[in-house]
């Protein structure tokens, strides 16, 4: 049985060139990065290359613009917290979108539990924040706002350059979470005008287990980990080498081969999206229809359930996903989904298939033969399913 891996938004397979670059320093360079002695020298000279990489990934200016974390979810956090902490005096607002990871949505609930206020701006029904909304919600206290720049569970990718000169406009930071896209489409915090933004290294064939925030030059922030000198003194703690130097390895690759990647992997995305609903009545792609990430297809079946189709599609030797991988198993209606006016009834017939380099046609081919016939099994089961009523 071929096996299809169509969940590369949980995490994604990292390049052999990445597992090689790690190696030694499990091995050999097993030095802390903060030792004077030799066995500090390689691990440090390790950290700062990677660290220079990931940089230079996104555009960033300087290397120290990059604080290393645990994952993407400890970089969203930080950004959060860490500007809310700093700026205080400044104000204690916030804005988020309606259709953020709950890393932004908890991180953001519990800065109103110490205090702080926070005002959640709506999506139209493809995703897209209205830099207008932003407008609104931003008041004299406001001293963040945080816009994801592609969305984990539909692929909107957000017009975040207008967002930023809202927020530009009010001298109000702009944190974007860019965990979905770095990696998979270029990414140029300048060009995107972003004070901070998080990213995660599994997500773009890296280890898990190490994220990073960029934070602008000049750019106050409070660390939430306290104890070191780690980072600037910004995330204290023993830096993991190994998989700081798997994440500057992965950096490194995917700088030189995003503008290949990308066309590659949206041809194969659109495959998807054009073949399934061709093949399959009542179901309606989510998102935008253009401004997507190029690996995104985010789908409801109308009538029954994506759990079912998943555990169907498993057994067919297919994965994909019905929704954020942090809370898929909570088995709770999409708030992403909610937020764009998905009824619940059809978001309960979500279904996320997300394509990555390792995919192929072939890929594609099995899906559109096993998917169409897995539907309509189950819709026979289903009591609110008629033939004659699909477009209803």
């Amino acid at each position: 049985m071929r096996k299809v891996f169509f969940d590369h938004i949980s995490t994604t397979r990292p390049h052999a060139e990445v597992v090689e670059a790690m190696m030694p320093f499990f091995r050999d360079h097993f030095g802390n990065a903060l030792s004077l002695h030799q066995f500090g020298a390689e691990p440090r000279r390790a950290v700062d290359d990677a660290r220079e990489k990931v940089a230079a990934l996104i555009g960033a200016a300087k290397p120290d613009e990059i604080i290393f974390t645990s994952s993407g979810t400890e970089a969203n956090n930080l950004a959060l917290k860490g500007i809310a902490i700093a700026q205080q005096k400044r104000g204690k607002h916030i804005v988020v979108s309606a259709v953020e990871h709950f890393s932004v949505l908890h991180s953001a609930r519990s800065l109103e539990k110490l205090g702080w206020s926070v005002t959640t701006v709506p999506v139209d029904s493809t995703g897209l924040v209205d830099p207008e909304e932003v407008a609104k919600a931003v008041t004299k206290e406001t001293v963040l706002v945080s816009v994801g720049l592609a969305n984990n569970e539909i692929g909107t990718i957000q017009d975040l350059a207008a967002i930023s000169k809202v927020c530009k406009e009010r001298n109000v930071l702009l944190h974007t979470d860019a965990i979905a896209a770095v990696g998979h489409m270029p990414v140029d915090v300048h060009a995107l005008g972003a004070d901070l933004l998080s990213m995660a290294a599994h997500r773009f064939y890296g280890p898990k287990g190490v994220g990073a925030l960029y934070v602008r030059k000049g750019v106050r922030i409070s660390p939430l980990i306290d104890g070191g000198i780690q980072e600037n003194g910004r995330r204290a703690g023993t830096e993991d080498v190994p998989a700081i130097v798997g994440f500057g390895k992965a950096a490194e690759i995917a700088k030189a081969k995003v503008l290949e990647w990308e066309p590659y992997v949206r041809r194969l995305r659109d495959r998807v999206i054009e073949g399934v609903t061709e093949r399959i009545d009542a179901v309606y792609l989510n998102g935008h229809p253009t401004r997507r990430h190029p690996g995104s297809v985010s789908l409801c079946v109308k009538y029954i359930e994506g759990e079912a189709m998943l555990l169907f599609l498993n057994q067919q030797g297919i994965v994909a996903s019905s929704g954020s991988t942090c809370s898929s198993r909570a088995l709770k209606t999409s708030h992403v989904l909610t937020a764009i006016g998905v009824d619940a009834e059809l978001a309960q017939g979500s279904l996320m298939f997300t394509l990555g380099i390792g995919n192929d046609d072939g890929d594609v081919d099995v899906l559109l033969d096993i998917l169409p016939k897995v539907v309509e099994r189950l819709r026979m089961m289903s009591p609110l399913y008629t033939p004659a009523g699909t477009r209803g």
